[in-house]
């Protein structure tokens, strides 16, 4: 199974440098988790960007896969995970989905560098 965090969403939709080793997990819809908090932050910066169409566009992709809403449980270990690895609130949301399903986390975001279960990718600079 497979998270994709909001940073690699974002490198995808945009069509950046990692967009092509985001999709092998994005595209493979049968295996795609998509933690509720995610939907938030990638509609929200592409709303902020450009507009609600393409943002609303981006989330139907998005709904594709398994969409896992925030419940007791999870938020819990969310917490936990964010005292632990002092993970910012969403991300720690991210990985206690993960690791609730045994998935692996796909992102470019620094803070999942050194956690296990996690492919990270750094940014690459465009050329």
């Amino acid at each position: 199974m497979n998270v994709v965090d909001s940073s690699a969403w974002l490198s995808y939709f945009a069509g950046d440098n990692n967009a092509k080793v985001f999709s092998l997990p994005i595209e493979n819809i049968d295996k795609l988790i998509v933690p509720s908090i995610t939907i938030a932050e990638v509609f929200k910066c592409i709303l902020r960007q450009h507009s609600e169409d393409m943002a609303l566009v981006a989330i139907a992709h998005m709904k594709l896969g398994k969409l896992i809403p925030l419940d007791a449980s999870v938020a819990i270990d969310a917490a936990r995970y964010g005292v632990e690895y002092k993970l910012p609130l969403a991300d720690s949301i991210i990985y206690a989905t993960a690791r609730k399903y045994d998935a692996l986390v796909w992102t470019q975001d620094i803070d999942f560098k050194l956690l296990e279960g996690v492919k990270y990718y750094s940014k690459k600079k465009c050329t």
